[in-house]
């Protein structure tokens, strides 16, 4: 394991060394994209340099490595999580497609009319309009978990929401407009009593915490890859085999079949039953490489270093004469969500870009979380591996020009 060294870890990530508006690059959108260490660049390119092919089928050698290469990297994923086995991970394109993925898919087998689904307030649009399609098409309906002032979800109006009809419960570890920790091991626990599985959209969360699935003991949990320093284009869903097995597939063609005849088609085993066509492999050992490069640095290190960057980040803005920060919580992570008195959010984002200061505007597709708080967006700036107490020093500074230029 490697000493964590700031300084060091900036060097591995060769998009931070350029200039904006000739200002030094102050990234702070890592919610959105996190930039990418070399060596995960080298690992696609080494791929696409030297074993390129498809997977599985093929007798070459190439192929053989390909396979060796995807299977591995599965493999990693699989430990990362600490899942039961392999076959539990899907490679998809990213959380959103997992989502997408289990809302059809189970939604298919287990959801009828006047079925529940229970998701928050403060969810992405990518854990709402699966779920509100799969109920227009079943005659289901969406429940939601309210939130209090802190953007804090309410645990006793959510035991109020379950009911007999209630199929699948489906929130976010960690918000992506708030950056607030949702209490998922609480949610799971009381779901599970009442014989719900719960499914978890880690796109914030694995990035910020160790994810152990066996010990949260959730149904199902999915991820980006592009969250985690890795491609886009590359995702995870982890699923308790016994659910997987039940649910029918998601998409069809090539890998996912087992025989086919005009009669009759039967469809391959776990995990390739929901792995239809070729794979991603390419940024399937980007993700390795990624997941590698995090865990010879130290993930607890990681973890200590951000929690440090974040804390000083939320102390210096708050000081800042004419600030609102959403979603005033004390479990937070990665994400501070705010506003400037008088100015628009888009407003201010323009000028700090000119200051070389990347940060994110709008309602971070969570538009019912905007409505919640009765604004229309917010200015966010997120946290990753590579960020230092100077650039929340910059942010301060290019923060207060823009008071400045508002007058």
């Amino acid at each position: 394991m490697l000493k964590f060294n700031i300084q060091n870890i900036r060097k591995d990530f060769p998009a931070l060394h350029q200039e904006i508006y000739g200002k030094p690059l102050v990234y702070l959108d890592s919610a959105a994209t996190t930039l990418k260490p070399q060596v995960v660049i080298d690992a696609i390119s080494n791929y696409y340099s030297t074993i390129n092919s498809n997977v599985h089928r093929g007798v070459h050698y190439l192929s053989q490595q390909a396979t060796d290469a995807f299977e591995n990297a599965r493999n990693t994923v699989k430990d990362f999580m600490n899942a039961g086995a392999s076959k539990e991970i899907i490679f998809t394109k990213g959380t959103t497609e997992s989502i997408n993925l289990i809302a059809f898919s189970f939604g298919k087998k287990f959801i009828g009319k006047n079925d529940e689904v229970i998701v928050s307030a403060i969810e992405h649009h990518a854990n709402i309009v699966p779920w509100q399609m799969i109920c227009e098409e079943k005659g289901a309906r969406l429940k939601v978990i309210p939130v209090n002032e802190n953007g804090e979800l309410i645990i006793d109006e959510f035991e109020k929401l379950i009911s007999d009809k209630t199929k699948i419960v489906s929130v976010a570890h960690i918000s992506n407009s708030l950056g607030i920790r949702n209490p998922i091991e609480e949610i799971i626990e009381i779901s599970h009593k009442n014989g719900i599985p719960v499914m978890i959209d880690g796109a914030q969360g694995i990035v910020h915490e160790k994810v152990d699935v066996q010990e949260l003991d959730c149904d199902f949990y999915c991820f980006s890859g592009h969250k985690l320093y890795a491609p886009m284009g590359i995702g995870v869903l982890y699923g308790k085999e016994k659910w997987l097995n039940e649910m029918p597939p998601y998409q069809t063609g090539g890998e996912m079949i087992q025989s086919v005849t005009f009669e009759k088609t039967t469809f391959n085993k776990l995990p390739f039953k929901f792995e239809a066509g070729t794979p991603n492999v390419a940024d399937a050992i980007g993700l390795e490489a990624a997941i590698n490069y995090l865990q010879s640095i130290g993930l607890e290190e990681i973890y200590k270093y951000e929690k440090g960057v974040f804390g000083c980040a939320t102390k210096k803005l708050s000081e800042i004469p004419g600030m609102e920060i959403l979603g005033n919580s004390s479990f937070k992570a990665g994400v501070i969500s705010f506003n400037l008195e008088n100015i628009h959010p888009y407003d201010a984002g323009t000028i700090l870009d000119r200051l070389g200061v990347a940060v994110r505007t709008g309602n971070h597709c969570a538009q019912p979380t905007m409505d919640r708080f009765g604004i229309h967006g917010t200015i966010r700036a997120s946290f990753g591996i590579y960020n230092t107490k100077e650039e929340i020093d910059l942010l301060v500074g290019a923060l207060l020009k823009v008071k400045e230029m508002f007058g």
